[in-house]
């Protein structure tokens, strides 16, 4: 007797839509039966095979299992599957991992002999199924319009797909069975440790249920911490099953075969949300927890974060209770909060390392796709960067170094390791692109190098991941020539151009990447104390990232490795610190000081240039004379604007113009405190303008003596400071530009004792006052009774 599932209700509208348009989305939730029930209806539907992407290996085989037995057959006859390093042929049906279809695009727009491509749980939407919907979509509009598509998904906000691809919406409202959701009664307590609060959730489940528990957490360590408090808690007829992405095959099968006899607890990441069904699971327990990989572009790493599940995410989870009974979904977390969780998690390409992607895109020859969510331009243009450093672009297009790249199942980092250190760099790149093989190992990357040979050492190695290690390296081996053997770190430093690190002066291990960014490193550790290293991994950490594996290098091996890329610089920079102009030879890799010395022979207009710096810094510091320059050309500049602005805001903009070249000698804060500014800013004038500023605003005035005495000009009027008796005999009062002069008359002793902008006024009445006052102070000096008629004088009365 064949099942029943709620997908089985739409499949004849399903089917309707493919044959009419070509394209259709469908949105069915967890358990329906998309995954069991679509490739096989459409069968009669479409001409050709039909490829269904999965969004992990472990879905991929399921699937095509489940699919096979259906048809009563085993996997290899209607039904195949592909994935890296890995493949089963299938005569109509092909379930793949999502970058496998990418593959087939980039070798064969055209994709000859497939007659449909279903994207299965595209809510997920990796960066993979992004980029395959995307290319599949300009393929159908430029290629082939008789290619069928669908695209499912339990949890998708459907309209915007539908939009993009132009299709309609079908919709299953049924789940297989339904599910009872049960909250804590209150939020949980911030003083309690996630692990343990899990654990007792899933023995609360375990008591009160019956059937498998499949319970949520977000990665392999959480799962090994749970597993660790849950050790003799549970009955004895129930068993403990991990599942996450690097368990060994064998390991997962076991977790989602049914139970001959008692119960068994899943512990499992986000890998089991997928279409993978496992077998007599009746409840989940969600810890509300997800993990997922932000990437900086401005510091070119990636690093795992640990946040909420979104609703979407929750309902996914919860759903796999109801696959195969009616079920019950217990949620570390109360009802409340549910209300508070986003809708849906970030698309990856949001958030991820687009280096791949970029790739991709200059391989396909076009940037311009329908993405659902178009890449984010800045990390899209980082991406970019890094392949040019990489030599797989040049000018933004694919050069014969990059389509190499392009077609080794690697990240472009590790596959230009791969290509340049041919066969002997297959086994790092194979261990580089797995997960750390090392439980708690050293920083020191030479340890996994020296577990993969099979030496023991101080960490116990993951024998599982060894072995995926191992088998991929035979595999990837097989795609590059053979060259002679480098030592392993010069490899890493192929991979890791942007991360070659230097120890910063000082007693804490801390470093500067090449790429510009900080990293730090354990005290403690072995590594600690070297001059250079080959950063492999950190946590991501954008201002100063801490350091988890690298190589020790020396800086012989940088120099011969990038010798095309160090630049010996001639550099001339302002010292805040020293308070000079510094003339260093560099050699520098990126961000990093290779050599540094003293540049002798520095030319004049290089240290000029440097010392603008400095007196932007520093300030201009003009001279009384300066000063005054200045005042008579903004007095001037206030009735005729084509005269150049002088104040400071002016000046400092335009230094490059009118001091450069007035500079040399000039190479410190002493050195431009002493200097006169005055030529300088006096060059800035015309011969005509310095002498309309001479005729209207002079810069002395002179007395009836002769004497040139400085007109200053700073306040609110032009003034001068002069002896009284220097101005016997005047009966006009001076003016400068029209306006008249201040004048502050000084006693014989060259203290003030009046200041008058009209001194035929001061003869006639205040002088008299002055006169009085002074004769006894000073009686050795003329003081005549109408000074008007007195000749001027400094000198004091002739002796009898």
């Amino acid at each position: 007797m064949v099942e029943v599932l709620p997908i089985d209700e739409v499949i004849p509208e399903l089917r309707a839509q493919v044959r009419a348009r070509g394209c259709v989305v469908l949105q069915a939730p967890p358990g329906a039966g998309k995954t069991s029930r679509v490739p096989l209806a459409l069968l009669d539907d479409v001409t050709g095979k039909i490829v269904m992407l999965e969004p992990r290996r472990l879905a991929a085989r399921a699937a095509a299992e489940r699919l096979a037995q259906q048809l009563g057959e085993t996997v290899g006859q209607t039904v195949g599957y592909r994935m890296r390093g890995e493949s089963v042929a299938g005569a109509r049906i092909e379930v793949v991992t999502e970058g496998i279809l990418t593959r087939m695009l980039q070798s064969d727009p055209e994709l000859p002999g497939v007659g449909a491509v279903i994207f299965d749980e595209f809510h997920e939407r990796s960066l993979n199924a992004d980029l395959g919907l995307a290319l599949v979509l300009e393929v159908r509009a430029a290629l082939r319009d008789d290619l069928a598509l669908v695209v499912m998904s339990a949890t998708l906000d459907a309209g915007p797909v539908a939009e993009l691809i132009g299709a309609p919406v079908v919709t299953s409202q049924g789940r297989a069975y339904p599910v009872e959701t049960r909250w804590l009664d209150r939020p949980l307590r911030k003083d309690v440790r996630f692990e343990a609060a899990l654990a007792d959730l899933v023995v609360q489940a375990v008591g009160e249920t019956s059937g498998g528990v499949l319970v949520f957490l977000p990665g392999e360590g959480e799962i090994r911490r749970v597993q660790g408090v849950l050790g003799g808690r549970l009955p004895e007829d129930c068993k403990v099953r991990p599942l996450y992405g690097a368990l060994p095959f064998k390991d997962q099968r076991a977790a989602i075969a049914p139970m001959v006899a008692g119960r068994k607890v899943v512990l499992a990441t986000s890998i089991a949300e997928t279409s993978l069904t496992i077998e007599d699971i009746r409840v989940v327990v969600d810890g509300g927890r997800a993990r997922r990989a932000r990437f900086d572009p401005g510091s070119g790493m990636s690093r795992l974060v640990t946040e909420r599940v979104t609703r979407a995410e929750a309902m996914q989870r919860a759903g796999r209770a109801g696959r195969v009974a009616e079920g019950v979904a217990y949620k570390l977390w109360s009802r409340g909060e549910d209300g508070a969780l986003a809708a849906y998690p970030p698309a990856e390409i949001e958030a991820a390392d687009l280096t791949g992607l970029a790739l991709e895109l200059a391989a396909w020859g076009s940037g311009d796709l329908p993405f659902l969510t178009p890449p984010p331009e800045g990390a899209l243009s980082e991406a970019r960067s890094l392949l040019e450093g990489l030599g797989a672009l040049r000018d933004g297009r694919i050069t014969d170094h990059g389509r190499k790249l392009a077609t080794l199942p690697l990240h472009p980092r590790l596959a230009h390791m791969l290509v340049r250190g041919g066969k002997p760099a297959a086994g790092l790149a194979a261990l580089l692109a797995e997960r750390d093989v090392l439980q708690g190992g050293p920083v020191d990357y030479a340890e996994r190098l020296k577990a993969l040979a099979g030496a023991s050492g101080a960490s116990t190695p993951r024998q599982g991941a060894l072995a995926r290690v191992r088998a991929e390296a035979k595999r990837l081996a097989k795609m590059v020539p053979d060259r002679p053997a480098l030592p392993p770190e010069e490899y890493a430093a192929f991979a890791y151009p942007d991360r070659i690190a230097q120890r910063r002066p000082g007693g804490a291990p801390r470093f500067i990447l090449s790429g510009g960014k900080g990293a730090v490193m354990e005290a403690a550790d072995p590594l600690a104390g070297q001059a250079f290293l080959v950063v492999t991994d950190t946590d991501g950490n954008p201002r100063e990232a801490r350091i988890r594996t690298a190589f020790a290098i020396s800086e012989t091996q940088l120099r011969e490795i990038f010798a095309d890329r160090i630049d010996a610089l001639h550099l001339c920079h302002w010292s805040r610190r020293d308070g000079r102009v510094l003339a260093r030879e560099q050699d520098r890799l990126g961000a990093l000081i290779l050599s540094d010395k003293r540049w002798n022979n520095a030319p004049d207009e290089a240290v000029a240039t440097a010392m603008l710096e400095g007196i932007r810094e520093i300030g201009l510091k003009l001279s009384p004379a300066a000063e005054r320059f200045r005042a008579r050309v903004a007095l001037v500049r206030a009735q005729d604007d084509t005269l150049p602005a002088m104040d400071d805001t002016a000046l400092l903009a335009t230094l490059e113009d009118w001091l450069l070249p007035y500079l040399t000698g000039v190479h410190s804060t002493a050195d431009w405190k002493a200097f006169d500014k005055l030529p300088a800013l006096r060059a800035r004038l015309t011969w005509a303008q310095m002498q309309a500023v001479d005729t209207a605003a002079p810069a002395a005035f002179t007395t009836p003596l002769g004497r040139q005495v400085p007109i200053d000009y700073d306040g609110d009027a032009p003034q001068i400071t002069l002896r009284l008796q220097e101005m016997f005999g005047t009966t006009r009062h001076p003016t400068v530009a029209g306006r008249p002069l201040r004048v502050t008359f000084l006693s014989p002793g060259h203290k003030p004792i009046q200041t008058t902008m009209d001194v035929p006024g001061f003869w006639a009445s205040s002088y008299a006052d002055v006169r009085k006052d002074m004769r006894g102070q000073y009686p050795k000096h003329p003081w005549p009774e109408d000074p008007t008629q007195a000749d001027p004088t400094l000198r004091a009365k002739p002796r009898k």
